[in-house]
């Protein structure tokens, strides 16, 4: 039998952390003199560290203060941590995947205490089928890694699955492997963005995907 499934992103898309993201990474530059918009910043986010300061700041440059960089934002982000909320319907969009039969997995690229973290603020580990970290992959979106890892840990078969997350980085990994991802604009990317990336369609958060789940494209997995 092959396993279907719902994989999703999880910052911006099941939790409300872009912008937290977007002001830790522009204080973090701000520390080693680099003066990067915010904006600049914020259309990055979905990338992980082994991308985003190359994206930002150019390949062809010094890069011994990344390391230092990327410490600076975890701590500024972690002053967030105990504050930290789920996006409209995160939890309930997640129950209601796994009523249907599907497997719920969550591909995110966050680092493992820090996904302890988001899980404990989703509060929906009792459906969880299967979650990554960043330590189970080599690259971060948009390069695929994440979302074959989440693949290989949940048995997911990838043509019976759906990718849900929130920044054109997450449409653009799932196109790689040629799945479908449904685009949410509670990150702050814009619906026209997400579907010039290539996602299937949109909705504004969590909760906007539920209602219509029975219409959506998650629907062609368990009808």
């Amino acid at each position: 039998m092959t396993t279907k499934g719902v994989l999703f992103d999880v910052d911006g898309t099941l939790v409300d952390t872009t912008y937290l993201h977007a002001v830790a990474w522009w204080e973090a530059l701000r520390q080693h003199d680099e003066d990067v918009p915010m904006a600049a910043i914020h259309r990055a986010i979905g990338m992980g560290s082994d991308k985003i300061l190359d994206h930002l700041l150019g390949e062809d440059r010094d890069t011994g203060d990344d390391e230092a960089m990327a410490a600076a934002h975890d701590v500024l982000y972690g002053a967030w941590w105990e504050r930290l909320r789920p996006l409209p319907g995160a939890a309930d969009l997640l129950r209601a995947c796994a009523d249907r039969g599907l497997a719920v997995v969550l591909a995110s690229s966050a680092k493992g205490s820090e996904l302890t973290k988001l899980r404990r603020v989703i509060d929906a580990d009792d459906v969880i089928t299967a979650a990554t970290s960043s330590a189970d992959a080599d690259e971060s979106k948009p390069a695929p890694d994440i979302l074959q890892a989440a693949l290989d840990q949940s048995g997911v078969d990838p043509r019976q699955c759906v990718f849900v997350g929130d920044a054109v980085w997450d449409v653009k990994a799932a196109a790689k492997l040629g799945i479908p991802c449904i685009g949410l604009t509670c990150g702050g990317t814009s619906a026209g963005e997400l579907m010039a990336a290539g996602a299937v369609e949109t909705y504004d958060d969590p909760a906007a995907l539920l209602a219509d789940l029975d219409r959506s494209a998650i629907k062609n997995i368990f009808s």
